[in-house]
């Protein structure tokens, strides 16, 4: 964790996506989780989906044992739906934190939280027993406080505050009741016992403005926009901004 009190885990899915065009095995997602290590990250995410259009299964196992051997001190954080592929991963590898999240196979990518009562039964025996594997689990959420008591009961560690209406709404009229919303439920979150982690679509530009909002942030997890920079800073310059970013917010 940083000095601030929130980490850094950067997502690699992106890189995958890219290298996943040729057959030539370029750009390396190892090579990418060391630079952005080195330069200071505090964790590596990914995301698999059972379609492999990005992370493949051997990218999971790969990093899971450079993280092992090389970066015993970095987390390693495993997204996806449990109820697709993401248990597996769990149960062969043990990652330090399982973030459950309720994409269909089709999507894109992630667009919305967990909802409960609705999905409270099926998900309460996967999350036990993905803390009985000593794996802490997070829950992808909408910024919606009611929810939180109820996600703590179900046994989460923390939740993860789906950031994309925060990002879209930024410089609308709309702004400061959007980001309410994630200060609201930030500290619904942490009054029920939940830490909070944040992620999708925060950036450089708008990831200072978060932080100093929304309290006690344990981990944000950035992909899309950290590779974006990364094709133009390099992985090293892009690490060291969005910790600067990171540390403007403390």
């Amino acid at each position: 964790m940083s000095t601030s009190g929130t980490s850094l885990s950067v997502n690699l899915n992106k890189v995958a996506l890219v290298r996943n065009t040729r057959h030539l095995e370029i750009p390396s997602v190892c090579v990418a989780a060391t630079k952005c290590l080195e330069a200071g990250a505090h964790g590596i995410t990914v995301h698999p989906r059972p379609d492999e259009r990005h992370i493949r299964a051997y990218d999971v196992r790969d990093l899971s044992a450079l993280l092992a051997s090389d970066w015993p001190q970095a987390e390693f954080n495993i997204e996806g739906n449990p109820f697709h592929n993401l248990m597996d991963f769990v149960r062969t590898l043990r990652p330090h934190q399982a973030t459950f999240v309720p994409d269909s196979e089709s999507q894109s990518t992630s667009d919305h939280g967990w909802t409960f009562p609705d999905d409270a039964e099926r998900l309460r025996p996967l999350i036990a027993e993905t803390r009985a594997l000593g794996v802490r689990v997070s829950l992808f959420m909408d910024p919606d406080a009611s929810m939180m008591a109820a996600a703590k009961a179900l046994g989460a560690d923390r939740v993860e505050l789906y950031t994309e209406s925060y990002a879209s709404s930024r410089g609308t009229p709309e702004a400061d009741e959007v980001l309410q919303r994630y200060v609201d439920a930030g500290r619904a979150a942490q009054a029920a016992g939940l830490e909070l982690n944040a992620g999708h679509d925060l950036n450089r530009e708008n990831l200072t403005a978060f932080l100093k909002a929304v309290p006690r942030v344990r981990e944000v997890s950035i992909g899309h926009a950290f590779v974006a920079d990364a094709l133009e800073l390099g992985y090293a310059a892009t690490t060291r901004d969005y910790l600067r970013c990171i540390r403007d917010a403390a």
